[in-house]
């Protein structure tokens, strides 16, 4: 037989779909053929290929071979079909067995070295789904792809190991094994990480709004905007976020390792699931599709994606684009982000928890009294308005930081530690987790506006304060939601049942207006 079939995986977007690997080899001029809408770093496959087989010892035929990717219509990127590609070929030539259960996924190097790929991890969950029964990665991908449980995971470091798996005959290869596996630090092997591992809240001296109001923002998962002068130590506080943050649950440790795996995995080895948070701080500059994510012939994922399930950190946040800030208005209501393209449509996840910060003018000086800034009134409303009216209605908590007094400073007093603020937030999500369960809700900030208006009940006179406060601050029907989520918050921290007209003070306390900050 002529013909032989193996299977790969196809990345789009966030997502992941098995690919059929057809290799026909034909009486015709000789020549090696792909099919199946392949981009340019998979038509060079052929040459890797090549190269590949011939330095193992068992080259391929010198007839006409065609390779067919199915289904055709699915546009193919990246190098993780070299592997399965060479198994077909080699299968339709009868140089080997390829099994029909069996997934191939890794990129081939001209000595036959076994390179690891990105999105092995959700191609490996995919593969069991459909009913495979092993798969065999690059050695740099194999405790990724045993993460999944169920399947048979065969990790090679070359193709002569694999070739000879699948019963090529043992005397023909040859293993060139001439680069070592590089190691890795530890910080690359283990997962995209939580920001500054040395970050601990017990280093912040003074700032107890905000260090309540970054307790509150753990606890229920609700937005932060900080607005202060430079050094009064607003990035310090979002960097020790994630030191405070519960981890993350099976599900979304599984959401969250995927997502890292197909948009670092090829550099960054993935050992374990992610149980921290993702912390993702792009640079002010960033493109509009760098920070929601986009591209012409392929969409990939940008940084909101990669925050999934954790914490999308915004420093210098009025430096950003005005356009760029306000890309993020769906997302950030939704938890997902569409893109919407000429040549494709992808629908990526982004439930991310956005941690803003700005100076409060372009001088930075413009707190207190305000004496020492040395900007014009309108540089002042300039600046502060490129976060736009719609961006600021969404963020939960809205607090200004000043700079900590000397005395504050240099004090010797022992500040709290992130460990102990983390087992406060731990009781207070535990408290919410199990009022909202019936909900599927994991946190205050996610309750839909139908179960709060008529689902959760409170008492009559925090409602009534509420009414007062939404009229005298002219609260829209969104500002008013998201006080109230920021109540229940405080209710569980504080330990009551609902909320009352004190916990609904702090929340609007800790909302504060900062247009004229």
């Amino acid at each position: 037989m002529s013909t032989a079939r193996t299977s790969a995986a196809a990345i789009h977007g966030v997502g992941v779909s098995l690919v059929e690997v057809e290799a026909d080899l034909g009486n015709g001029i000789p020549g090696f053929i792909i099919l199946g809408l392949p981009d340019a770093s998979l038509n060079e496959a052929r040459e890797r290929i090549k190269a590949a087989a011939r330095n193992t010892g068992i080259p391929l035929a010198n007839r006409k071979l065609t390779v067919n990717l199915s289904p055709a219509t699915l546009p193919k990127y990246g190098s993780g079909f070299d592997l399965a590609i060479l198994i077909a070929a080699l299968a339709a030539d009868q140089q080997l067995l390829a099994s029909p259960s069996t997934l191939y996924l890794a990129e081939l190097g001209l000595d036959g070295t076994l390179k690891a790929v990105p999105g092995v991890l959700p191609a490996v969950q995919l593969a069991k789904e459909h009913g495979l029964e092993r798969v065999i990665v690059a050695e740099g991908n194999g405790n990724e792809a045993r993460l999944v449980q169920g399947l048979e995971v065969i990790s090679a470091r070359h193709l002569g190991q694999v070739l000879r798996y699948c019963g090529a005959q043992d005397e023909l290869i040859t293993i060139h094994l001439h680069h070592p596996l590089s190691a890795k630090s530890s910080a690359e092997s283990t997962m995209m990480g939580a920001g500054n591992e040395e970050a601990d809240l017990q280093l912040v001296n003074g700032q107890q709004e905000a260090r309540m109001a970054l307790e509150l923002a753990a606890a229920g998962g609700h937005h932060l905007i900080m607005v202060g002068p430079a050094g009064a130590g607003k990035t310090m506080l979002a960097k020790c976020l994630p030191t405070i943050m519960p981890p993350l649950d099976d599900l979304q440790a599984l959401e969250a390792t995927a997502v890292h795996s197909i948009t670092r995995g090829a550099r960054h080895e993935v050992n374990q699931l992610q149980r921290t948070p993702p912390f993702v701080a792009p640079h002010h500059t960033a493109s509009l599709s760098a920070l929601i994510g986009g591209g012409t012939s392929q969409l990939i994922p940008g940084a909101i994606t990669r925050a999934h399930h954790g914490i999308l950190f915004l420093d210098e946040a009025a430096q950003f684009n005005t356009g760029v800030l306000d890309a993020l208005r769906q997302p950030i209501e939704e938890g997902y982000i569409n893109l919407a393209r000429a040549k494709g449509h992808q629908r990526l996840p982004a439930r991310f928890q956005l941690i803003l910060a700005s100076n409060p003018c372009p001088c930075g000086r413009n707190f207190g009294t305000g004496t020492g800034c040395t900007c014009t009134p309108m540089a002042r409303r300039r600046y502060f308005a490129r976060l736009s009216g719609p961006i600021l209605d969404r963020v939960d908590l809205q607090v200004r930081v000043n700079p900590v007094h000397q005395s504050q400073l240099l004090g010797t007093t022992p500040n709290e530690s992130s460990h102990a603020v983390r087992e406060r937030v731990l009781a207070t999500r535990e408290r919410s987790q199990k009022r909202l369960r019936a909900f599927s809700i994991s946190c205050n900030a996610q309750i839909p506006t139908q179960v709060l208006r008529h689902e959760l009940k409170y008492p009559a006179q925090t409602k009534k304060a509420l009414e007062l406060l939404a009229t005298r601050r002219g609260l829209s029907a969104r500002g008013i939601h998201r006080l109230l989520r920021v109540a229940w918050t405080v209710a569980d921290q504080q330990q009551h049942a609902a909320p009352t007209e004190d916990d609904l003070a702090v929340a609007a306390h800790l909302r504060q207006s900062l247009e004229n900050s």
